[in-house]
């Protein structure tokens, strides 16, 4: 299986759709050239000072969006998830990118900051100019990602203060679509739709995903969803809440994990696992307008107070059904895997470098993190696909050419000479990144 080079740029951009034809063939050159110097700035990326010209036009160009930029690899992401089997677990998150700028108003806010006090003992409070970016990450069961399947930017031009908002509006009777939080259910619906098998899919969350109507939406649209929660809802005929029914539960199992504590060392824990079909309500102020649901809440707590840490307490909910043990444990396993999109968002900022880009305005900044996307996601496909199936052949993720150069630069040692090919060569890749490759070296420490 011999892969010509760069065939998976092909993959990524053969179906981009852009206004322009030159515009499709000027995406792929600077895909091409921000993967060949990933990490390296865009005049050192393109080398001269024509290409690199070319490159800021492309970003600041009105006719080009992240959304353009990307379709193509949503086409992708949707072949590779046909192309698997079982569930696949779509994992939402927001990340936040910061800029130092002279002009912050040509690219907005993302929060503000505390900064240090003054003699009379005052803070006086910073805006962080920045963008956001919320996307969902389709990852299958095992681990590997298989691509992004929604992604939305923005910034806040006026921050306002959602505690100060509280005092005056009950947040339950604002309409989801007035609120920030609006993005949930439209990353959910653009992946379902994009994936075409909602059956399929486990949108998977943190607790500020734990919101009714992302819970009825998923309904609506017959798909499946497991979410940490944050908010103790009502439940049953609306006399006592979910905390208060789960109370009543017996431990049906434990389950057994090693956590690592600060300090790297690492720790055995017995959870102990109580799950229940729960009739759920919606809050007072939206009973009119959303009904109740039967769902499933599943409590795992660790047993004993641990030393020099964080006892552990998941509370999940679903719409998917629980009524063994090992299927308990499954949906612990799949919402553990939620970390792989904040791996993902490392990537960005940490190998790409996208908070280092000084690109003046919020459209050219998204338009430029759009293309680290693609990059992020290679990388981290690269690293994931040789943990969950380490036989398959090295040319799946590198060509002939990159295989001898890699050769030539790291040579084998007792780890690298009796692992399978594809493992072989992500280490020696992980090696020229600082990766040590020691005898009891993990794979899991590869940077």
């Amino acid at each position: 299986m011999e892969l010509k080079t760069n065939a998976w740029l092909e993959e990524e951009t053969r179906r981009s759709q852009f206004r322009d034809e030159r515009l499709g063939k000027r995406f792929r050159l600077v895909l091409e050239r921000l993967w060949s110097c990933m990490g390296q700035s865009i005049p050192m990326a393109f080398q001269d000072w024509c290409n690199t010209k070319a490159a800021y036009r492309f970003f600041s160009n009105p006719k080009v969006s992240e959304q353009d930029i990307l379709r193509g690899h949503f086409e992708a992401t949707r072949s590779r998830f046909t192309a698997s089997q079982g569930h696949v677990l779509i994992l939402q998150d927001t990340t936040e990118f910061s800029y130092k700028r002279e002009r912050p108003e040509l690219i907005g806010s993302t929060h503000k900051v505390a900064t240090r006090k003054d003699d009379s003992g005052r803070s006086s409070m910073h805006t962080v100019c920045g963008i956001l970016m919320h996307s969902s990450l389709a990852v299958t069961t095992q681990g590997v990602p298989l691509g992004l399947a929604a992604v939305k930017f923005w910034t806040r031009k006026k921050l306002k203060g959602c505690n100060a908002l509280k005092r005056k509006i009950n947040p339950t009777r604002v309409p989801i679509e007035e609120k920030e939080s609006y993005r949930w259910l439209e990353n959910l619906r653009q992946s379902t739709a994009l994936l075409e098998q909602p059956q399929r899919c486990v949108h998977v969350g943190d607790r500020e995903s734990d919101i009714y109507e992302l819970f009825c939406l998923s309904e609506e649209l017959q798909t499946n969803f497991l979410v940490r929660t944050c908010v103790d809802r009502l439940a049953g005929d609306g006399s006592h809440t979910i905390a208060n029914e789960m109370d009543e539960v017996q431990v049906k199992g434990v389950h057994r994990i090693t956590v690592r504590d600060q300090t790297g060392k690492a720790h055995r824990a017995v959870l102990e696992l109580r799950y229940r079909r729960i009739t759920v309500l919606p809050p007072i102020g939206k009973q009119r307008r959303y009904p109740a649901l039967r769902l499933t809440v599943i409590h795992a707590i660790e047993r004993g107070a641990p030393a020099g840490r964080k006892r552990i307490e998941w509370k999940l909910i679903t719409n998917l059904p629980v009524t063994t043990r090992r299927q308990a444990v499954e949906k612990l396993d799949w919402y553990a895997l939620r970390w792989k999109i904040e791996v993902f968002h490392k990537i960005l900022k940490s190998g790409c470098k996208a908070e280092d880009s000084m690109l003046r305005t919020a459209d050219r900044l998204a338009n430029l993190i759009a293309v680290f996307c693609v990059v992020s996601w290679r990388i981290f496909w690269l690293t994931m696909v040789h943990r969950a199936t380490p036989r398959l052949p090295a040319e799946i993720g590198l060509t002939p050419p990159e295989m001898e150069r890699l050769d030539q630069l790291v040579k084998d040692t007792a780890k690298t000479s009796t692992a399978e090919p594809l493992t072989r060569y992500i280490i020696k890749l992980a090696q020229l990144g600082g990766y040590l490759a020691r005898a009891n070296d993990p794979h899991q420490a590869i940077p």
